[in-house]
């Protein structure tokens, strides 16, 4: 139960933060796809850089929806 309230408390935090810094209120598997989508178009363009950043990104949305399915 705890648990629960944990992981609640942190998607609430995440998701004010993204509003209050313009962004978008998506869905975690949306944002998940258009990084994955950013991260090719980066690697298209040879920028490195910018496609690590939207590939780890891509990661922590992949990493909330395991959350979210398994329950905690």
């Amino acid at each position: 139960m705890q648990r629960d309230n944990q992981a609640r408390r942190n998607r609430n935090s995440v998701a004010g933060r993204e509003r209050r810094n313009g962004g978008s209120s998506g869905t975690a598997r949306q944002k998940y796809e258009s990084y994955l989508v950013r991260a090719r178009e980066a690697q298209s363009a040879g920028n490195i850089v910018e496609m690590e950043n939207c590939y780890q990104h891509a990661e922590h949305y992949l990493r909330m929806m395991r959350a979210v399915d398994a329950g905690t």
